[in-house]
Order: structure tokens, then C-alpha cells, then sequence
């Protein structure tokens, strides 16, 4: 017998992962995380942006930082600029100026 084990899990696709992120421009806190999650979850989070007419932006190393952190939980200072890059994607895909 073989003393080789095989982990079935590193050899499978990868799961897919997604993070829902609230920021109200008119108060002084900064955006939070609302959904995160990998595998169905993160298909569902997709699907619900998708419905709702929520753009989405795909960054898969801002999406594995934002999976460690909880839904209700604020992003930390060190997400800051690259979020703030994700809000400039979404005010264009509104139509709106980014500078306003």
C-alpha cells in the first residue's frame, strides 16, 4: 500500500467568491461588508446583484481579502484606496461623475 495520501480538495475548480459591499456617501463611515461568501453562496450574492441592477466588479485579490471579514464589519483603513477604486467603477456605470 501506498503512503501517499491525495487531497481531493486542493485538486478540485476552484470556488467562486463574492463580497457585497453598502457605502452611503452622505455619512462619514465607511463602506460596509453586507454579504461574503464562497461556492453557492457567492452565486447567490452574484445573482442577487445581477437582479438587482448592482454592478459588479471583479477583483479576485480585493474578493479574498473581503471574505475574511464578517457581514456588518466596516473595511479596515488598509482597503481603502482599492475600494475607493470600486466606487469609481460604480459611479460610472450609473452615469454619474465620480468628482461629485
Amino acid at each position: 500500500m501506498s503512503d501517499r495520501r491525495v487531497d481531493l480538495r486542493r485538486n478540485g475548480a476552484p470556488r467562486p467568491t463574492a463580497a457585497a459591499l453598502h457605502y452611503d456617501p452622505l455619512r462619514p463611515a465607511a463602506p460596509e461588508v453586507v454579504a461574503v461568501g464562497r461556492g453557492r453562496v457567492a452565486e447567490e450574492i452574484v445573482k442577487a446583484a445581477r437582479e438587482h441592477g448592482i454592478p459588479l466588479y471583479e477583483d479576485g485579490a480585493l474578493v479574498e481579502a473581503l471574505a475574511h471579514l464578517d457581514a456588518g464589519e466596516l473595511i479596515p483603513r488598509e482597503l481603502f484606496a482599492v475600494v475607493a477604486e470600486v466606487l469609481v467603477f460604480v459611479y460610472r456605470t450609473d452615469g454619474k461623475d465620480a468628482s461629485q
